[in-house]
């Protein structure tokens, strides 16, 4: 793996690690926190699926596809040139999926404390893994767009 990539994977990771371990210490389950009324709480979840609750409490598939996604990415990386933006984009990927993966092994679940409602929707509770695999996803998106491909 790249070094810049390494560098960057393992400061986000940590980032991420120590904000669910914060709420997880500091909020009891489901307790909720208002920031802005009606728009943006932080709400501690222990989310058993993925996305959406997506394949609620099928945490041994969810944990090989993470590995399979991890296995495809560095491979898949290879294809591009390593700009800035790309190097941060793997990186991005990398400790999202790494992060929510290393949840799952360890406590059999994803802590969540991001929580939105926007126009009286309540969207699902989220967390800076989520935040990174999205960015991540965008900027390769972007970079595919441009033809940065080697």
């Amino acid at each position: 793996m790249n070094k810049k990539i390494f560098i960057i994977t393992c400061i986000l990771f940590i980032v991420d690690q120590f904000t669910k371990t914060f709420f997880s210490l500091n909020f009891a389950l489901n307790y909720s926190f208002v920031v802005i009324p009606n728009f943006f709480s932080l709400t501690y979840v222990q989310n058993y699926g993925a996305s959406f609750s997506l394949l609620y409490n099928q945490r041994l598939l969810l944990i090989i596809i993470s590995i399979i996604m991890l296995i495809m990415l560095y491979f898949f990386r290879k294809k591009f040139i390593l700009n800035k933006r790309n190097i941060f984009a793997f990186g991005c990927l990398y400790a999202g999926i790494l992060g929510n993966l290393f949840d799952r092994v360890i406590k059999g679940f994803v802590i969540d404390f991001l929580d939105f409602k926007i126009f009286s929707y309540n969207y699902p509770v989220f967390n800076i893994a989520d935040i990174l695999i999205v960015l991540g996803v965008i900027f390769i998106i972007y970079a595919i767009i441009r033809g940065e491909e080697i």
